[in-house]
C-alpha cells in the first residue's frame, strides 16, 4: 500500500489551500457546509417581530439590529422585501433587507446612522478564535447596495477592557448589489471574557458626523476606541441627497481567513435565537395569579427560549385589540380591567431557568387570593438586548 505525502491540497484555479496538512499528521480544512459558523444572528433579516417599519432610532425592525442615529436625522427604516430584480442576494437565497432610507438634504456634525449588532461575549470566546493572536482570524461578508455611490466606512469592535475599534472603507457603486468581505486578525491587546455581556459588535456606517470622526484614524488595524475618532472622515453624498437608499442582508461573522457560503437557518430556528433577546406576552395569554399588596396580582410566564438576562418590561398597542389591557378574574368578585405595566422581580431571575416573574398592578385585591388573569389588548413586551 503506498502513501500520499502532501502539504496541502487546493483547487485548480484556487489562491488558497482547500486542506493543509501538517507534519504531524493533522489537517485544517476550510469548508464551506460547517454549521453554527455564523456567530450573527438574523443574518438574513427574516425576523422583525417588532416591526416591519418605523421612523425611531434603536431596535424597531429587524431583530438584532439596533438602527442608530443621531441629531434631527430623518430616516425611514424597514423590512424590505427583495425580488428576482436585487440580483447577487436573492439568487444567494436572501429574501429580506435592512433597508433605510434618507429625508434629509444636510448632513451636520452631529448627524449619524449607523446600522449594530452586539454578540454575546461568550459567543466569540469559545468561538474557536484565538482573539489575541494576529496569526489568528475572524471575517466578516455580507451584501449591500447604496441608490448613491460612495466609500462607506465600517468597524468591529470589543467591548471588555479596553474597547478597541478595527475601521475599514467598503465602497459601493450606486443601485449596485455588491459582496462585501474583510478578514481581521487577532492582536494581543483584545479582551473578550466569558460571558453575558457584550463582548463584541459590528457597525455598519452609512454616515457619522465630524465631530465623531478624524483622519488620525488608521484603518484595517486594532486601536483603542475614541467617541470622537470613531472612523475616518465621511463623504456625506448620501445624507445630503434626500431619498437615498442604504440595504444590507447575508451578515455572517465567522472564525477563519475565508468568507464561505452563508449559513442559512429555518425562520424557526433564527426566531429561537432573537427570542432570547426580545418576545411578547401577547393577546390570548391567560395565567393563575394571586393577590399581593392589596392592588397586585402575581403571576408567571415561561417563555419558549430563557432570556439573556432579567428582562425589562413594557408594553405596546400594537397586535389585536389595540390598546394594552389585562382583565382579572376573581372567585366572587366578578372582573376588573387594568392598563399598568407590569413590573418583574429580577431577584428570582436565572438564566439556566426560563421563568419570568411578573407584577400586574392597577387591581384592588385581596392578598393571598387566587385569580385568573387575562392579556385582552396589545402585547407585554421583554427585552434582553445588550
Amino acid at each position: 500500500m503506498s502513501t500520499l505525502k502532501v502539504g496541502a491540497i487546493r483547487g485548480v484555479s484556487a489562491s488558497s489551500d482547500a486542506i493543509t496538512v501538517a507534519n504531524d499528521g493533522t489537517a485544517t480544512a476550510n469548508l464551506t457546509n460547517r454549521q453554527n459558523k455564523n456567530l450573527v444572528i438574523n443574518g438574513a433579516m427574516q425576523v422583525a417581530q417588532r416591526n416591519t417599519s418605523s421612523v425611531s432610532s434603536g431596535y424597531h425592525t429587524v431583530d438584532r439590529w439596533s438602527n442608530s442615529y443621531a441629531a434631527d436625522a430623518n430616516i425611514t427604516f424597514t423590512q424590505h422585501a427583495l425580488t428576482s430584480s436585487d440580483s447577487g442576494p436573492y439568487e444567494d437565497g436572501f429574501r429580506f433587507s435592512n433597508h433605510a432610507q434618507n429625508g434629509d438634504t444636510g448632513a451636520g456634525v452631529v448627524q449619524s446612522l449607523n446600522f449594530q449588532q452586539p454578540i454575546e461575549a461568550q459567543n466569540i470566546a469559545t468561538s474557536g478564535w484565538d482573539y489575541t493572536s494576529n496569526s489568528s482570524f475572524i471575517t466578516l461578508s455580507f451584501w449591500a447596495k447604496s441608490s448613491v455611490g460612495q466609500t462607506f466606512n465600517m468597524s468591529v469592535m470589543t467591548i471588555d477592557g479596553t474597547v478597541k475599534n478595527f475601521p475599514f472603507d467598503v465602497t459601493l457603486s450606486a443601485n449596485t448589489w455588491t459582496k462585501v468581505t474583510k478578514t481581521i486578525p487577532g492582536d494581543s491587546s483584545l479582551q473578550i471574557d466569558n460571558d453575558n455581556g457584550e463582548g463584541f459588535r459590528i457597525n455598519i456606517n452609512v454616515f457619522t458626523g465630524t465631530d465623531r470622526t478624524a483622519n488620525t484614524v488608521t484603518n484595517d488595524t486594532w486601536q483603542n476606541w475614541s467617541s470622537s475618532a470613531r472612523f475616518r472622515d465621511n463623504t456625506s453624498t448620501w445624507f445630503t441627497t434626500n431619498g437615498a437608499t442604504f440595504e444590507y442582508t447575508g451578515v455572517q461573522l465567522e472564525v477563519g481567513s475565508i468568507a464561505t457560503d452563508f449559513e442559512h437557518r429555518s425562520f424557526a430556528q433564527e426566531l429561537a435565537l432573537c427570542q432570547r433577546y426580545y418576545q411578547t406576552i401577547g393577546v390570548g395569554f391567560i395565567a393563575a395569579a394571586r393577590g399581593a399588596s392589596s392592588s397586585q396580582l402575581l403571576y408567571s410566564y415561561t417563555p419558549p427560549v430563557n432570556m439573556r438576562s432579567s428582562p425589562s418590561i413594557s408594553t405596546t398597542n400594537d397586535g389585536f385589540n389595540g390598546t394594552f389591557g389585562v382583565r382579572s378574574y376573581r372567585d366572587g368578585s366578578g372582573t376588573s380591567d387594568s392598563t399598568s405595566t407590569p413590573t418583574t422581580n429580577s431577584t428570582y431571575f436565572q438564566e439556566i431557568n426560563p421563568t419570568i416573574h411578573l407584577v400586574q398592578g392597577g387591581f384592588s385585591v385581596t392578598d393571598d387570593r387566587s385569580a385568573n388573569i387575562f392579556v385582552n389588548g396589545g402585547a407585554i413586551t421583554l427585552t434582553a438586548e445588550l
